[in-house]
Parts: structure tokens; sequence; C-alpha cells
């Protein structure tokens, strides 16, 4: 069955770095462009980062764009997400996702940015 699991989160200070990573199993990664979604403490599911099947092209929501990367490893079939110079308003849960499918996602990982 698809299985995404998502690693890297915890504790940072504003102005620091973070590397998410996500394992996937189940299904073919390599053809499938993967999404990062967060969720803020008591705020609505939010897109952050897609990038395609190859890893060629990549889009990001206005407020991460030059801090945070999306790369993958397809003969690893895990996903990251670097996140630089985070700040407070970063903090939420973050899920990895099949971008056709955000219900198909994984457990999340908390990310706190706090000093």
């Amino acid at each position: 069955q698809v299985q995404l699991v998502e690693s890297g989160g915890g504790l940072v200070q504003p102005g620091g770095s973070l590397r998410l990573s996500c394992e996937a199993s189940g299904f073919t990664f390599s053809i499938y462009q993967m999404t990062w979604l967060r969720q803020a403490p008591g705020k609505g599911l939010e897109w952050v980062a897609t990038i395609t099947d190859n890893g060629g092209h990549s889009s990001y929501i206005d407020s991460v764009k030059g801090r945070f990367t999306i790369s993958r490893d397809n003969a690893e079939n895990r996903l990251y997400l670097q996140m630089n110079s985070l700040k407070a308003e970063d903090t939420a849960v973050y899920y990895c996702a099949q971008a056709s499918d955000q219900r198909v996602r994984g457990q999340g990982t908390q990310v706190t940015v706090s000093s």
C-alpha cells in the first residue's frame, strides 16, 4: 500500500535551517509529481511546494520563495524540503503528498520555529 513517512522536523530558532525528508513506498515514486503541504496551529492545510516527476521543475508559495528548496531522489524514493532562514510563521506540521491527490500524504513532521 502507499506509504509516505516524513522526518526531520524539530525545534529551531528563527533564522535557522532544517531539512525535511519523506520516504515513499507502495507506488512508482518516479512518475509522480510530489508536494509539500503544511498546517499551522488553528489553520487549514496550505500548499508549500511541488516538484515534477523528474525533478526538473519546482514551484513554491510566495512566502517561502528564496528560502525553501524542494528536491527528490528517485533512486532512493525520497522527497526533501530544505528550509533556510526559518521564521516563526513557518511553524506547522509538514506533510509530503502526491501532487495529484493530496489526501495521499504521510502523518506529518512538526516544525517549530521559536526563540
